[in-house]
């Protein structure tokens, strides 16, 4: 696969239009003529202008159209409009801009959108959840901006929630740095809130920023400190506390399989399944859910990234109905279970599972990175199968190997 830098800059944009533009719509976009739009897919020299208007007609930096930067990962033209769009509000509201908001939104109003984003979110629509939360996170700050001091709570602990949202998104798509910056205006507006809860939520937030960056010792202390805030007492704790503990808990050990730490995994799953046995069934509370079936789902996963195949297949064989799980919580466990079967050599397993999450879920396959790993350890195996799954995460299949097979695996 070539790298984003040897491409041609007429590549490149080519590339960044995909299939669903063409010279003639790009022309449209950016007010150039089609003459222009043509040299410039035909690597003549760009001029400031043209390269100023290429990249806001499609959604990106400049530095990416030379080919200085690559773009961030299965990113179509949609995506990147909702990043910029994203970014553009949790920087603005933190700067005290929030321009374009009529009236400040009842705080019933913002629970709703609160609760609309979650579940956009947690069905795997990324995009879409980012496109809403642009708008919610200025109605929240407008919200705490029209509010007296000592009555502003509630409203900052949406404020809170919508740049939460915001990180989560941009930390799934890539965005580092806009997932680092919301995380952080999370917790400054849950700190003004004195919301010990939120804190508590925004700190794991953090945490699996730092996974994703890397940053694993990090990740864990924070995670660990996360979920020794908010242990409750097993007797007396009401659904919604477990369900927050139980989550973090469980988050706790998912860091701590990938520094391959099994005594703290260990540890960490028996207090998850203590706290999903006392619950009885999934419950929903503060943008998560957890329960005996997500502790169980998410153990299939910890122990492939701690190397025990066999035992995460064992567990997902205990595992019964799935319904009560996001579709996004259900799309991770098959992942997870195709990721076991393929590390067991269960290779017509493996593809049949993860064929299936993809074909069920493809908005959601297309921000994994999980399915690749997954086609690379089943091999090169020339069957129907293979190739269709192959095709389905926008690879080709062939003689020499994997190859990108659309403009989006540039992406």
């Amino acid at each position: 696969m070539a790298q984003w830098s040897e491409y041609t800059t007429g590549e490149r944009i080519k590339l960044l239009r995909g299939r669903d533009i063409r010279q003639t719509d790009l022309a449209e976009m950016t007010g150039l003529s089609v003459a222009t739009i043509q040299a410039a897919g035909q690597d003549k020299t760009l001029s400031l202008q043209t390269l100023l208007a290429l990249a806001d007609a499609l959604q990106t930096d400049t530095s990416v159209i030379l080919g200085q930067q690559e773009p961030r990962r299965q990113m179509d033209r949609g995506d990147r409009a909702v990043m910029r769009a994203l970014s553009l509000a949790v920087h603005d509201t933190a700067a005290g801009v929030f321009a374009g908001v009529e009236a400040p939104p009842m705080l019933a109003e913002l629970k709703e959108a609160t609760a609309r984003c979650w579940g956009l979110y947690w069905k795997g629509r990324y995009t879409e959840a980012g496109a809403m939360a642009a708008p919610f996170v200025t109605a929240a700050a407008a919200a705490v901006h029209d509010r007296a001091v000592g009555d502003q709570a509630a409203a900052l602990g949406a404020l809170s929630d919508a740049y939460r949202i915001a990180g989560y998104v941009a930390n799934l798509l890539g965005n580092r740095d806009l997932a680092y910056a919301a995380i952080g205006h999370a917790q400054a507006t849950a700190e003004r809130a004195s919301d010990d809860l939120r804190l508590a939520l925004v700190m794991s937030g953090r945490s699996w920023v730092y996974l994703r960056d890397a940053r694993l010792t990090e990740a864990l202390t924070l995670a660990e400190k996360a979920a020794v805030t908010i242990e409750p007492r097993f007797s007396t704790a009401t659904a919604e506390e477990l369900t927050v503990y139980g989550s973090h808990i469980n988050f706790a050990a998912v860091v701590a399989s990938r520094m391959g730490n099994k005594d703290r995994v260990g540890d960490y799953l028996s207090q998850s399944h203590a706290a999903g046995a006392r619950m009885g069934g999934e419950h929903r509370a503060h943008g998560t859910l957890f329960g005996p079936v997500t502790a169980t789902t998410q153990a299939v996963g910890i122990n492939v990234a701690l190397g025990q195949a066999g035992k995460a297949l064992r567990l997902a064989e205990s595992i019964g109905d799935l319904s009560q799980l996001t579709p996004a919580a259900r799309n991770r466990y098959a992942m997870d279970k195709a990721m076991a079967q393929a590390d067991a050599k269960l290779w017509d397993a493996s593809l049949e599972t993860l064929e299936g999450a993809l074909r069920a879920a493809p908005e959601w396959g297309r921000h994994q990175a999980l399915p690749g790993v997954i086609v690379q350890k089943v091999g090169r195996a020339s069957t129907a199968r293979l190739r269709r799954v192959s095709e389905l995460i926008g690879v080709r299949h062939g003689a020499d190997g994997f190859a990108p097979a659309t403009a989006r695996t540039a992406l």
